[in-house]
């Protein structure tokens, strides 16, 4: 039989020794200077996030906060199995089998697998049964789920659920054609040896399950991707190198079966093939998870082939650009990981910015990912557990955000059997304010694919401090570009790499992006003139792309499928176009309503360097929770300032609250001046660290917040940056 292995109690390598950790020199801690060290390019104000200070101990890293590190080696006792086979008798060592030399026992009692039928059976053999029949003239012993005997004659003493070991004496035709197998008793005394007799069936692999297999038997072998409890049978989704299918494993309503078996396992599941709501679905007979070769060799045949099916099928751009083309590794690395996640059984959550942008990147990974999940998960509802998209309202991954995403996910993995997600962060994760919630999902070693084109930080070597905390990250800063390629179309040239179907549907939703976020670059007039080709002139990308803006204020943290799907034009043309002109309406009236509170209360001066500086205290002199919202009315207000004195002027527009500051800025500012408002916030995080100060965003459009009783300081300090541009 087989054991675990005392010498390294079924670990499969031994403990060496315990060494000192050099990281910590044994104390178990890191002081904050090596915090910073080892949280590289983390600025001061991020510091204080962590509630660190200058004597503040954390736990290391690399030891865990134990002061030493384990050293292993393999295990000699078992070769690294973590078991050895030993007689089941005496316990002595063997190579295989149950039974050394010396305690074989030749007699021999069969124990029929659940799917062994009549035909399994052997004139003159041995088997254990269980009493299920008991007659004047005889009883019913059945074998297993499908092979059972008549024992003739009257037997007294045996009681239905008994067991007893029988010899089968003959199998005959009877009526109707059915099989007869006549039984008796066994005359066996004394020791015996159980052999426990498999079924006999040549492995299907999934993708070659049709419906042509109703009601036969089949054998296959595959990884468990969820296990979800119903009030009937447990149901386990088995995915294997070709498909994927359910397993259905009947036993008390209500009752899950198979304990010890858990998602990840390899099994082999024997059963019936049968139809479940037009699907295929394997009434199971018997799953037994696997060990050893067989087990090794097929997760290698499954890695094999999801690695395959997950190479993109395409990695054609939609445009020429050299930024574009430079990026085209990194995109084709974040199709491959989402498209493995997909084929991996994998849920994937999309987080993106709440805005066009965001909006237009995160819907066209939904419509690229979820028709993959509907063609590989056999049930009806697959798309609604595999794939999620939320909006964030800030521009950066925010720790409310992570927390939500990973009570849902815990939970998910909990109570419905899922894996961890794959987390895929749209329009936000790049810059220094996504590290904190970026740790946090590392702790449970969630993948991560990052498409941003916010400013990520100083880029070395092709890097960013946040390479060190995401799986894979586009972003056009780190090939030399900058935030005028949208995140709206990197998400699409990603999700056409994933699924190339979406191209010709989706094709405006970049150009939307475009203008929704003022994008300027040669790429965007490009997706702009693209969109217009499919019928969206720029006026009709404005309105598209207010709209949605609009409709996200409200929506708040729902994604709004239907509605947005509606409103950029992916479905009904007739109901796009109303809704759409009623919604640009009530935006205009909103907008107007707004700008007529705020215009006359804005101080706008030029400054000696021939900066036009725009200031509005929108705590005051703006509607409050209505749309448009802060930034958006620092948008309207800059744009209007903008008409006025024209755009190839340097206008920068700040307007502020009790504890925020939102600036836009024209692009003449930074070809000037080479304005960056995040290397302005960085410098007033050291000038002024009891503020708080945090923030950051695109080089000439973000925001930055601060300790209310610091806000004229703040301010201040910032107005003295622009006057000294």
């Amino acid at each position: 039989m087989i054991k675990t292995c005392l010498e390294c109690k079924g670990k499969g390598y031994k403990v060496i020794s315990y060494k000192i950790c050099e990281a910590c020199h044994g104390s178990g801690f890191k002081d904050q200077v090596d915090v910073k060290k080892h949280v590289k390019g983390i600025s001061k104000g991020a510091m204080e996030r962590f509630d660190l200070d200058e004597e503040h101990e954390v736990p290391c890293g690399v030891c865990k906060g134990k002061g030493e590190i384990e050293v292993t080696e393999k295990c000699e006792s078992c070769n690294g199995k973590g078991e050895i086979n030993q007689c089941k008798k005496c316990g002595k060592e063997i190579e295989s089998g149950d039974y050394c030399k010396d305690c074989e026992v030749k007699t021999k009692v069969y124990v029929l697998h659940p799917a062994c039928d009549n035909s399994d059976l052997e004139i003159g053999a041995d088997y254990k049964g269980k009493v299920t029949r008991v007659e004047d003239w005889g009883i019913f012993v059945s074998l297993s789920k499908k092979a059972f005997g008549l024992l003739r004659g009257r037997m007294l003493g045996y009681n239905v659920g008994e067991e007893l070991i029988v010899k089968v004496i003959d199998i005959k035709k009877g009526r109707g054609g059915k099989e007869e197998v006549d039984l008796a008793k066994s005359n066996i005394k004394g020791k015996y040896e159980t052999v426990k007799l498999r079924k006999n069936i040549a492995r299907t692999s999934i993708g070659d399950i049709t419906t042509n297999h109703v009601k036969k038997s089949v054998r296959i072998v595959g990884e468990v991707i969820q296990i979800q409890q119903t009030s009937g049978p447990t149901i386990f989704t088995i995915s294997d190198e070709t498909s994927t299918t359910w397993a259905a494993a009947f036993d008390e309503p209500g009752i899950r079966v198979y304990p010890h078996i858990n998602i990840g396992n390899i099994v082999e599941v024997l059963g019936e093939v049968n139809l479940h709501s037009g699907k295929i679905q394997i009434e199971s007979e018997s799953i037994e998870k696997l060990h050893g070769k067989e087990a090794i060799e097929a997760r290698r045949l499954i890695d094999e082939a999801i690695d395959k099916k997950a190479e993109p099928e395409t990695t054609e751009l939609m445009i020429e650009s050299e930024v574009l083309d430079k990026l085209q590794d990194k995109m084709r690395l974040a199709a491959k990981a989402i498209r493995r996640a997909i084929f991996d059984g994998r849920s994937i959550l999309v987080r993106h910015h709440a805005d066009a942008d965001g909006i237009c990147a995160g819907v066209a990974m939904e419509k690229a990912v979820i028709p993959l999940i509907r063609d590989i998960n056999p049930g009806s509802d697959a798309e609604w557990h595999f794939f999620k998209r939320a909006p964030s309202k800030a521009p950066f991954y925010e720790i409310e955000d992570v927390v939500k995403d990973l009570s849902y996910a815990l939970e998910d993995m909990e109570r419905h059997g899922q894996k961890l997600p794959l987390i895929v962060l749209l329009d936000n994760g790049s810059t220094e304010e996504d590290i904190v919630a970026l740790i946090k999902a590392k702790i449970y070693d969630i993948e991560i694919v990052v498409i941003d084109h916010h400013y990520p930080g100083e880029v070395k070597d092709g890097r960013v401090v946040v390479d060190d905390y995401v799986d894979v990250h586009v972003n056009p800063y780190l090939v030399g570009g900058n935030s005028e390629i949208t995140a709206g179309a990197l998400a699409f040239e990603v999700a056409k790499m994933i699924n190339p179907e979406i191209k010709d549907k989706l094709a405006h939703l970049p150009g939307i992006a475009a203008v929704g976020d003022h994008a300027s670059s040669k790429e965007a007039q490009t997706y702009i003139e693209i969109a217009d080709s499919k019928g969206y002139d720029r006026d009709a990308l404005e309105k598209i792309a207010t709209c949605i803006d609009f409709e996200a204020f409200y929506l708040r943290f729902m994604n709004g499928r239907g509605i947005i799907d509606t409103i950029l034009g992916i479905g009904n043309r007739d109901k796009h176009a109303k809704l759409v002109e009623a919604l640009y309406k009530e935006s205009e009236k909103r907008v107007k309503n707004q700008l007529r509170a705020a215009l006359p209360n804005l101080k706008t001066q030029k400054l000696p360097n021939g900066v036009i500086f725009n200031v509005l205290d929108v705590e005051k002199f703006a509607f409050k929770f209505t749309y448009p919202a802060p930034g958006k009315t620092t948008g309207y207000v800059h744009d209007t300032m903008v008409k006025k004195y024209g755009e190839e002027n340097p206008i920068i527009t700040l307007s502020y609250g009790p504890d925020f500051g939102v600036i836009r800025a024209t692009d003449a500012v930074n070809e000037m001046f080479g304005f960056n408002l995040n290397t302005i916030i960085v410098k007033l995080e050291g000038e002024i660290p009891e503020a708080g100060i945090d923030g950051g965003g695109h080089e000439c459009a973000g925001s930055l917040k601060f300790v209310e009783g610091l806000s004229k300081e703040v301010l201040g300090a910032f107005a003295r940056e622009i006057a000294a541009l």
